[in-house]
């Protein structure tokens, strides 16, 4: 579990934790979504970005890390572990800043407003937890688009055309899926790729389980998910119109196919410290910016999905 503050936090700065794992050819792309040069409105925001190597065979070079701006700094975590869960933890209590942005898989790439709308959340509220969307490049939803021939070269082919280093965007049209079945802004996200919180607030729900040591960290992320929305205290945002967006890189998990998930596993495991089945909670979130043209498309969808998906919900619990 995270253990206390070894330092007084600088105020009102952003900590950026990105975690990586044998992804750098990802890390090129995610780390460039993270530039003052790529996010809207950036210019006066007190940040820095730990690119967090977590026990990589193939590290990421510390010089290149910091060549996307003096805001970025490398560490790597000498571990043996399968789950990020540790190594997330250490970085966040080595963080800077009083407040958080957490990229659990460094495979994701961001939009140009995340950095902005996270800041003015923690305008807006004392103590936000801020989510956003997750979505698979490329034609489908990952697991499928691999069956059909999408890899590495495909999508590196897929970004250049689109794009999306002048207009970041542009993602969402090369985006084919959400990256799970959650229906996205407007359904009941599992969890999310990139979150911000208070670093208080992510020290007091303990951070991380470490206790899930499953590839990847099994359902950590969708259980820690669970225990920050049931914090009645902690106002959840959802950042609207924005999204992460996975890259294909041979994920235990989003690059698996239907018959070799390990889904069942993780649920075992869940089951086995958790003492209770898994079950995403469902709350309501306030929702924090715009909707541009490239995204509309995506929103439309979310919002029929989110309409069935509540509609269902609140007739139950009537």
């Amino acid at each position: 579990m995270v253990e206390a503050v070894p330092v007084a936090p600088v105020r009102e700065m952003l900590s950026i934790i990105v975690n990586f794992f044998n992804n750098q050819r990802e890390a090129e792309n995610t780390l460039h979504s993270l530039t003052r040069g790529y996010q809207d409105l950036a210019a006066d925001i007190p940040y820095e970005v730990i690119a967090l190597d977590n026990g990589s065979k193939h590290r990421l070079s510390a010089e290149r890390v910091g060549s996307f701006g003096p805001e970025f700094r490398y560490k790597y975590f000498t571990t043996k572990s399968a789950s990020p869960a540790a190594a997330i933890n250490s970085a966040c209590r080595d963080a800077r800043g009083d407040r958080l942005l957490v990229i659990i898989d460094g495979a994701h790439i961001v939009s140009p407003g995340v950095l902005r709308l996270t800041i003015d959340a923690f305008s807006l509220f004392p103590a936000p937890f801020v989510a956003t969307v997750p979505f698979h490049l490329g034609p489908q939803n990952q697991m499928q688009s691999i069956l059909d021939g999408y890899n590495q070269a495909a999508e590196d082919e897929l970004l250049m055309k689109c794009g999306w280093k002048r207009n970041g965007y542009e993602l969402f049209k090369v985006a084919g899926a959400f990256a799970d079945a959650s229906g996205g802004w407007f359904g009941c996200l599992f969890e999310s790729g990139c979150f911000g919180m208070r670093k208080v607030d992510y020290l007091s729900l303990g951070g991380l389980d470490e206790r899930f040591q499953s590839p990847g960290g099994g359902i950590v992320n969708l259980d820690f998910f669970n225990r920050a929305l049931l914090q009645q205290h902690l106002k959840y945002v959802m950042l609207l119109g924005e999204g992460s967006f996975h890259q294909v890189h041979g994920g235990v998990a989003s690059n698996s196919t239907a018959h070799t998930h390990p889904w069942q596993e993780f649920i075992k495991e869940y089951v086995r410290i958790k003492r209770v089945m898994y079950e995403p909670v469902m709350r309501r979130p306030y929702y924090l910016g715009t909707v541009r043209h490239e995204v509309m498309h995506i929103v439309k969808s979310s919002a029929d999905i989110g309409h069935g998906l509540w509609l269902k919900h609140d007739q139950r619990t009537a």
